[in-house]
């Protein structure tokens, strides 16, 4: 006879103990992977509500700090308010942000005059007049003097800012005026004729497809576009004028688009003197300590932004609630 192999069973019986410990043992492994899985979702989920309470948390402490800053400061000081770069709306340098930071500015019992601190190349027209126009209207207000300070450049629209303020200094190598006004493209028509490129341009109006940089120059829609810039190029002039009344010794090239040194812009009036900031708080308003009412957009708003979370941004402006170019 032969005998059975140890270690190994033919019953039935224990063919079907080990086929229950093997699903027994197969249940285990699932019921313990999805244990898992579960336990590292609550922890994902955990993380990403800490992660949005950190979120949120900056967010309400850059409101809370932004709104600390623009407190009202009693004690006498100097304003101070940055225009910089590109003059133009969503730059930093828009007459939303600007005007925004005159207003706080001029309400503040402690400001005893606002500098302008101009580094600028120009811009728009519009945004340059609404600041220009809520200078002047706020000076009347409140009786309060505004000076600009020049640091590299004033050019252009920049300059139709300062021309607002009461006096301008500058520094002997800052380049200033630049009184002008431009509108700049391209045309490509003889590129298309060497290449065999026909354009094809259907338009509803004679003047639709003015200035189309893929069209020959039509002589009289330039003398239009002329006759509008010439327009704006006439308010730039009577803007600088009224602004620096008598003291602007006027030449044929000052209202060329020339620009300017410092030091010839104050021969030629169209400054005060040299000066810095520092200087003009010191020596002109008598008011050494400079405070910073220039508007910027809250980091928490940028951050919330840049993680694309409409949520962040509802709760940073919710919380905020509980502000053609001359070169």
């Amino acid at each position: 006879m032969t005998e059975p192999i140890s270690g190994l069973s033919s019953s039935p019986a224990s063919a079907t103990v080990a086929g229950v410990t093997w699903e027994r043992a197969t249940i285990e492994k699932l019921v313990l992977a999805q244990v898992k899985e579960q336990r590292a979702a609550r922890r994902w989920n955990l993380f990403t509500r800490l992660l949005w309470l950190v979120v949120i948390g900056a967010v309400l402490w850059f409101v809370y700090k932004s709104d600390a800053m623009t407190a009202p400061i009693t004690t006498p000081h100097t304003a101070v308010i940055e225009i910089r770069g590109e003059i133009a709306k969503g730059a930093e340098a828009s007459a939303e942000n600007v005007v925004s930071s005159l207003r706080t500015a001029f309400e503040d019992k402690g400001a005893q005059a606002v500098v302008l601190l101009i580094d600028s190349p120009g811009g728009s027209p519009v945004q340059a007049g609404i600041i220009n126009d809520e200078i002047t209207r706020l000076k009347t207000l409140y009786n309060k003097k505004v000076y600009a300070v020049v640091e590299e450049t004033c050019a252009s629209a920049a300059y139709y800012i300062a021309a607002a303020a009461d006096n301008i200094y500058v520094d002997k190598a800052s380049l200033v005026g630049s009184i002008g006004v431009l509108m700049d493209g391209f045309g490509f028509t003889g590129l298309m004729e060497k290449v065999g490129v026909e354009r094809r341009l259907i338009t509803a109006g004679s003047n639709k497809g003015m200035l189309d940089p893929f069209s020959p120059q039509d002589e009289g829609q330039r003398a239009y576009i002329q006759s509008m810039l010439n327009e704006i190029h006439t308010q730039f002039i009577a803007v600088v004028k009224r602004g620096r009344g008598d003291r602007l010794k006027e030449t044929p090239d000052t209202f060329s688009g020339l620009i300017w040194s410092g030091q010839q812009a104050v021969n030629l009036g169209l400054a005060d003197g040299l000066g810095s900031l520092d200087y003009v708080a010191r020596e002109i308003v008598k008011a050494e300590d400079i405070v910073d009412y220039t508007q910027r957009e809250n980091l928490g708003l940028r951050l919330a932004k840049r993680f694309g979370a409409s949520v962040g941004e509802g709760v940073f402006l919710a919380a905020r609630s509980a502000g053609v170019q001359l070169r």
